[in-house]
Order: structure tokens, then C-alpha cells, then sequence
């Protein structure tokens, strides 16, 4: 069985090569890799709280026309989860539209407009459920004038998977997710509150026939710069506690044990 980790990997070399030559005409280009580790972790189906180590990299860039993001995550879990090793891979772009335009669409709060589209990929190898997620998203975007970055975004989901025991992919209804990404540094201190909060409503029934219900995932992070004390440029070493609020997790009724996750967690990141 291949590795879920290398499944997402030649995936996400594409989408390096390509951002690689976008980054060359960036405005400014941020990558880093992260750990994080908590032991309260949930998934649908299993009723006792689950372990994960959680290693990361990140892509952010910006140039004339709008912004590209890309994540990789790849999760350990412990005993309780079957030991499972799971991928998931996350990119956005967001054109901005009074730069493409050339005209000034600042209003009130609001220092532009945009559109987002993009892609979620995953894969799990555990035995019960074995996810092969894939999602294409696109939608409106509002960036919000504040320090660093606040961008609220409704967009509209087609998501598929084909887990254990389904013979073909599964197509759930067209569904919205309104979505907020933060990135706020706390006045002249070296702290900085970031996170992202998604609201997805219901995608009509699963893969099995049953019900699916509207979720709440949210996972937000205080973080300090430790650059300086470490010797390095700022913005280069950061750490802090993270917490990660998930209801209904996967669309899964608050009747499923382990579709309700309440997990603090520890952070580390490197930039460079």
C-alpha cells in the first residue's frame, strides 16, 4: 500500500513547480515548516480522544494580480486512531480584483475585493474509513483593512471521496462554506493571533445514505516570535498554543462519537 504521504507528493512537487516560477515575480514570498502535537484529537467513529504528531509546510506568496497559499499537513496518530498516517493538502488563489482592474474597490472596513478558487486533497490510510477527499472551491473574497491580513471568503464546495467499502467515487451536493483566514500581529509586542474559522452547511446525504450535518471548524494560534533570542532575523522562529475547535466533524451528526473535537495544542514554526 502506498504511503498517504507520497500519494499527495507528486501532487503537491506540481504546485511547487509551478508557484517556484510565480514566486521568481513575487512581491514578497514567506515558506516554512512546522510541528505541532496535541492529545485530545477526535474522528468520527472513535470514541476516545486520539494522539497526533502533525508536520507541516507552507507556501505564501503575492504578487501584482493576488496571493497564492498552499498547506501540507501530514498527522500521526497514536494507538487509539490504528497508528494512521494521514496527508491532507490545501491551495488557494486569491485574484485581487482592484489590482486587475486597475480601479480602487476600498469601501468602509473593506481594502479590496477578490476571487478565490482552489483545491483540497487528502488521503488516510486507517482501516475503517480510508479517506481519499478531493474538493474544488471558488467564491467572493472580502480583505478586511487591519494589521496583517484578515480575508473573509464565501465559497462554493464540490467535494468527492471514496472511502473503504464505497466501488466509486462519491459526489455529495454543491455546497457553501463561508470562511474567515487571519493573520494579526498584537500592537508593537513580538505575538501575533492567527487562525481560520470555517462555517460548511450540510452536503446532503453521505456515502452510506445517511444524513450529514452543517460544521464548525475552527483552529486558531497564539504565536511569539523567538527570532531574536535564537540569534536569527526576525519573523524566522516562532512558537505557541494552538487550539483547534471542530464541530461535526466531516459533516458527521453530533449523535457519531468523535465528531466533536476540543483540542489545545503546542506549535512550533520555521521560516525561510
Amino acid at each position: 500500500m502506498q504511503h498517504p504521504a507520497s500519494r499527495l507528493a507528486v501532487g503537491a512537487s506540481i504546485l511547487l513547480s509551478l508557484l517556484s516560477g510565480q514566486s521568481a515575480a513575487a512581491d514578497w514570498s514567506d515558506n516554512s515548516v512546522g510541528y505541532r502535537y496535541g492529545t485530545s484529537f477526535a474522528e468520527p467513529y472513535v470514541s476516545s480522544d486520539i494522539s497526533k504528531h502533525v508536520l507541516n509546510f507552507t507556501h505564501a506568496s503575492g504578487g501584482k494580480y493576488g496571493t497564492n497559499y498552499l498547506n501540507v499537513d501530514v498527522l500521526k496518530s497514536g494507538r487509539d486512531d490504528s497508528h494512521a498516517t494521514e496527508a491532507y493538502l490545501v491551495y488557494r488563489y486569491t485574484l485581487d480584483l482592484g489590482q486587475a482592474s486597475g480601479k480602487d474597490l476600498r469601501f468602509g472596513a473593506v481594502r479590496g475585493l477578490g476571487l478565490t478558487a482552489g483545491v483540497d486533497l487528502n488521503t488516510k490510510n486507517d482501516p475503517g474509513y480510508g479517506s481519499k477527499k478531493r474538493m474544488l472551491v471558488a467564491g467572493p473574497t472580502l480583505m478586511l483593512d487591519v494589521p496583517g491580513f484578515l480575508n473573509i471568503s464565501l465559497l462554493a464546495l464540490w467535494e468527492s471521496n471514496r472511502p473503504v467499502g464505497v466501488s466509486s467515487r462519491y459526489r455529495y451536493d454543491t455546497h457553501p462554506m463561508l470562511s474567515a483566514a487571519w493573520n494579526i500581529p498584537l500592537g508593537e509586542t513580538k505575538w501575533s493571533f492567527e487562525g481560520y474559522i470555517n462555517y460548511i452547511a450540510a452536503k446532503g446525504t453521505n456515502e452510506f445514505g445517511g444524513p450529514t450535518a452543517p460544521e464548525t471548524n475552527l483552529d486558531m494560534q497564539l504565536m511569539h516570535d523567538f527570532s531574536t533570542a535564537a540569534d536569527l532575523k526576525p519573523k524566522t522562529l516562532k512558537a505557541g498554543l494552538a487550539y483547534q475547535y471542530w464541530r461535526n466533524k466531516f459533516g458527521n451528526p453530533s449523535n457519531v462519537p468523535g465528531s466533536l473535537a476540543r483540542t489545545p495544542m503546542i506549535r512550533a514554526e520555521y521560516h525561510f
